[in-house]
């Protein structure tokens, strides 16, 4: 009797549901934690609650009016909290360990969260069926139970897909068939890929301190700067060392602020029903030869240092838990010769039946082939200073003369990527377009769009040296767009997707742009009598939005304030003292002159656009409505 009378009181309940104005019962879904770069959905949450927070106007350019969202909820940054809770696995150096063991690109299923829509459930249970198939004779996967006014998880095989259905008080209310589109998002790279100048965890500076470098070279005092927080007792001590800014691959600086990595999570968020699977082996120093076709070893020691090549790990990526083939080319690459490094070189491939396909490669690549490091160190270093002499900070000083003579030959490189994106990493030949190739924002452009920053200090007080030299700035510049030039050209030919829109937005956003407010201050903070001025370094926001989209010396020193051990530095130098060079290390290998995690939002909405029409053109599923 008791169970007739549930019966019947369920019939009754639909029969009221029925016969209001109401939507019928209908089922909803999404992805628990579409980003499958994050082990901890509550990660993707914050995004994707920021994102459906967004104004019409603000969706225009959703990543970069995220980004100055985040700020106010993260001072620190929205990055502290997540870059350990990847599926990067340092001591591996690959991808795993998140829901699919060493398989992370190969995924078996996805958990969603299921709910009942289209009624006001009140207090009634909910019996939730997961089946293999819609027939009289599937099989179950799974079975849930809960109130209908909550949702429930379950996991759902990808990628066959299965029938949800959901019965109250035994009755059926109504059912779906749920299958996941999993997108398999890759990128590769150099330091405008890896994000570098925006480390995940930033360097903590105190208030109640200060450090002192001794002298420059010229005699000019380094006295009064910023120190790192925590109990270290001399510069460059180990506990001084372990107090430095953190990144989720430490080796190469690459950063989650990355706009390679603000793409694949933004094509996660905004599609209930999509999950992405990103992979980035993108690293700082690296060229098209050494880097991604030859191994590199990454910007600064660490466990998780590349022990290939970017195409090489991109293909282990692609297998899984299959082994690649390692295959030596003796001249494929080197194209007869002429490209002389890589001859006889060896990457490996994952066997064509094995290998994930990738649906979208993004790509940055270009700028240290050609000596960009070396172009502004001609800008910013003083002609008679000691630096110069020393060859600058990355390598010999040059200026845009050398930089053009490199560019036939970075053609040539290009040639070189495209052979392995189609013959290793197996994009196919009529689908190119899936190689994004972004270009790389213009540095020192004013609002004109034609003026470059004026000769001076401005932002580089830091170290003595530093000096902007407006003539050779604008030299840069020209050789900046004859390197845009070559990769457009190069895109062309390839029939690769090229990325620039975002270079006119960053005119007026360049390494001198300063303004009123306190996060636009260019001045290095110092102490002298006791006193900070401008102001106290604690007050210094690395993430917080300001006019300029370029890290400054003085930026990359109060953000990353990159040292190394003060034996090591004397060592190299073979100096008796060079704490002095420290300054130099820190205002510049900690990204100056690379975009802040603003501007990398602004290149990453530019490239949003175009990878959204890759997969809309190759989508193997019908259209899914954001919400």
């Amino acid at each position: 009797m008791g169970r007739a009378l549930r019966i019947a009181a369920g019939l009754i309940w639909l029969f009221a549901l029925a016969s209001r104005a109401e939507a019928a019962p209908h089922i909803v879904w999404r992805l628990d934690n579409p980003f499958r770069l994050f082990d901890d959905a509550q990660l993707t949450d914050v995004h994707r609650i920021i994102y459906e927070g967004l104004q019409p106007a603000e969706r225009l350019a959703p990543i970069v009016s995220a980004e100055r969202r985040l700020q106010s909820i993260f001072p620190g940054g929205w990055a502290r909290p997540a870059y350990r809770k990847t599926c990067w696995r340092a001591s591996e150096n690959r991808y795993s360990g998140c829901e699919d063991g060493d398989a992370f690109a190969h995924p078996t299923s996805h958990r969603i969260r299921v709910g009942l829509a289209g009624i006001d459930p009140g207090s009634a249970a909910c019996e939730w069926t997961v089946s293999s198939r819609g027939s009289r004779d599937q099989v179950v996967i799974a079975t849930r139970t809960g109130a209908c006014r909550d949702q429930v998880l379950v996991d759902i095989p990808y990628p066959e897909g299965a029938e949800v259905s959901v019965r109250i008080a035994g009755q059926y209310a109504a059912e779906t068939y749920v299958t996941v589109e999993d997108v398999f998002i890759v990128g590769i790279g150099d330091s405008f890929a890896s994000g570098e100048g925006n480390p995940d965890k930033p360097v903590s500076l105190a208030d109640d301190r200060d450090v002192t470098y001794g002298a420059a070279p010229g005699g000019v005092p380094l006295t009064g700067y910023p120190a790192r927080g925590g109990t270290w007792a001399a510069l460059g001590d180990d506990d001084f060392l372990k107090n430095g800014p953190e990144w989720w691959s430490q080796a190469c600086h690459r950063s989650l602020y990355s706009h390679q990595v603000r793409v694949a999570l933004q094509l996660a968020i905004e599609n209930p029903h999509r999950a992405v699977t990103f992979v980035s082996f993108a690293c700082a120093g690296a060229e098209a030869t050494f880097g991604l076709l030859l191994r590199y070893k990454g910007t600064e020691w660490a466990p998780d240092q590349p022990d290939r090549p970017q195409v090489s790990q991109v293909a282990r990526a692609q297998c899984g838990n299959q082994p690649v083939i390692e295959e030596k080319y003796p001249t494929a690459f080197s194209l007869a010769g002429q490209l002389p490094e890589l001859n006889d070189i060896t990457i490996a491939k994952c066997p064509r039946d094995k290998a994930r396909p990738i649906d979208i490669l993004l790509v940055s690549v270009g700028g240290n082939d050609v000596g960009f490091a070396s172009l502004v160190a001609n800008a910013v270093l003083q002609d008679k200073g000691l630096l110069r002499k020393l060859g600058g900070w990355m390598g010999t000083v040059f200026g845009s003369d050398e930089a053009l003579r490199a560019m036939p030959e970075l053609a040539k490189r290009y040639k070189a990527l495209n052979r392995a994106f189609h013959g290793n990493l197996h994009i196919p030949w009529n689908e190119s377009d899936r190689i994004i190739l972004t270009a790389y924002p213009v540095m020192s452009l004013l609002d004109d769009g034609r003026s470059v920053c004026a000769s001076g200090g401005l932002g580089m007080d830091v170290f003595p040296e530093f000096d902007l030299d407006e003539k050779k700035a604008a030299d840069g510049e020209l050789a900046g767009e004859e390197l845009y030039s070559v990769m457009k050209s190069a895109a062309r030919t390839y029939y690769w997707s090229f990325v620039e829109a975002h270079r006119a937005d960053f005119a007026g956003h360049g390494v001198c742009a300063g303004g009123s407010g306190p996060d636009d201050e260019m001045r290095l903070p110092r102490r002298m009598a006791g006193e900070w001025a401008p102001y106290a370094p604690s007050l210094y926001r690395p993430y917080a939005p300001r006019r300029r989209w370029f890290r400054t010396p003085n930026d990359a020193f109060l953000t990353g304030n990159f040292h190394i051990g003060s034996a090591v530095l004397s060592s190299f130098l073979q100096m008796d003292s060079a704490a002095w060079f420290q300054v130099v290390l820190a205002s510049t290998y900690s990204g100056a002159f690379h975009p802040t995690a603003e501007g990398q939002a602004v290149i990453a909405d530019a490239v949003l656009n175009r990878a959204r029409k890759v997969l809309d053109k190759y989508s193997r599923k019908m259209p899914v409505k954001t919400p």
